[in-house]
């Protein structure tokens, strides 16, 4: 930062945001204001008219999104979302109120201690949030089915044609009769609402084909869809939670981000690893868990991925060509040789599958250069 800037530290909640303001060589001044727009312009105001030179702005991410950000930066003011998990804690600090928070993101940002977050462009924000609604649906999906499913066991109904969800089942369950009104009723609404959630799936699905096709996607989502395990939902959800890819430098950067690495507590000549970080970004770690379950199978091309793969760069091809290879070889050299259970296996399978996703997703030179 440059000398004789003014720090600010925002503590932002629903209704309210606290101020602490650093000015060069003074004291805090501090002050709350509400959460809304024209508020929001007064304090923009005020820093300008306060702060002898730059002004540098941050706070904590959390469920406010970016909305405070983009409007500082739209009045040429900069402002940092910050990483909350990141923020130097003192061990023995006990007492926390707004005005401390505050107060704290401002001298922390003076001090240069704190990790800033990458913020979503709005369009790559929507197209997320589409995303992670359609996880939300299956999340419902899974609830009423369970809720159903449970419903008929305490009956006595069990379906033993085959296996339950497929159009065979739906058949049958249409056909439950119950001799009590009220099991109708709870049996009629259970099921109706399996129904419904299926319906919100299928034009959530609709959706994200189309947001497939958009300019700033449909390249990318297309070299994933080369990939073993990955299709359309799949590689959108990966390129829209990844937004501002150009961040990751090198493929172990990504693995970090994702918390695919395994954790560390090393002191001098003594050294020990743990599981893996978790930390980053939950929902692409996910994904990647699920692809990295199909690289147990013998590697081919099928008729599906073979469709994918039309018209997609032979560059891409030959690396998802090397990715099942490699992968389906860890996996069986992981559960044999080194005797590691299934869900070890599978999710080193994963980080490396990482490594492949952030080298499909590098542009070539003369793209950049363009």
């Amino acid at each position: 930062m440059e000398e004789g800037t003014t720090y600010v530290g925002l503590d932002t909640h629903k209704e309210s945001i606290f101020v602490a303001m650093l000015l060069p060589g003074e004291k805090p001044v501090e002050w709350q204001l509400r959460n809304e727009p024209a508020a929001v312009r007064r304090l923009v105001r005020t820093l300008q008219r306060d702060a002898p030179g730059p002004i540098a702005c941050c706070y904590e991410a959390g469920p406010c999104g970016y909305t405070l950000q983009r409007q500082l930066r739209g009045a040429g003011l900069g402002c940092l979302v910050v990483a909350p998990s990141l923020i130097p804690v003192k061990p023995g600090e006990r007492i926390k109120t707004d005005r401390r928070d505050a107060k704290k993101l401002a001298e922390l940002l003076r001090a240069g201690l704190l990790t800033a977050v990458h913020p979503p462009t709005e369009e790559d924000e929507a197209v997320r949030d589409l995303c992670r609604c359609r996880e939300d649906a299956k999340e419902d999906r899974e609830r009423t089915r369970h809720r159903l499913a449970k419903l008929l066991l305490r009956r006595g109904v069990v379906y033993s044609a085959g296996r339950q969800w497929t159009r065979a089942h739906y058949t049958w369950l249409r056909q439950v009769h119950f001799e009590r009104a009220a099991d109708r009723t709870v049996f009629d609404d259970y099921l109706q609402a399996v129904e419904q959630v299926e319906e919100r799936l299928r034009a959530l699905d609709a959706q994200l084909v189309v947001a497939a096709q958009l300019e700033r996607y449909r390249a990318p989502v297309g070299w994933l869809r080369c990939f073993r395990g990955i299709d359309t939902v799949t590689a959108l959800t990966l390129v829209a939670e990844l937004h501002g890819f150009e961040r990751f430098r090198s493929a172990r950067e990504l693995m970090a981000y994702l918390g695919l690495v395994p954790s560390e507590h090393s002191s001098a000549e003594h050294h020990r690893r743990g599981r893996i970080t978790k930390a980053g970004n939950h929902h692409v770690r996910r994904l990647l868990v699920e692809a990295a379950w199909h690289y147990r199978h013998r590697p081919g091309v099928g008729a599906a991925l073979r469709k994918r793969r039309v018209d997609q760069p032979a560059r891409i091809i030959a690396l998802a060509d090397k990715a099942q290879q490699r992968l389906h070889r860890r996996y069986w050299t992981l559960l044999g040789a080194s005797r590691k259970p299934p869900n070890q296996a599978v999710i080193a399978v994963a980080r490396e599958l990482a490594g492949f996703v952030w080298a499909a997703l590098q542009r070539p030179a003369d793209d950049r250069a363009a």
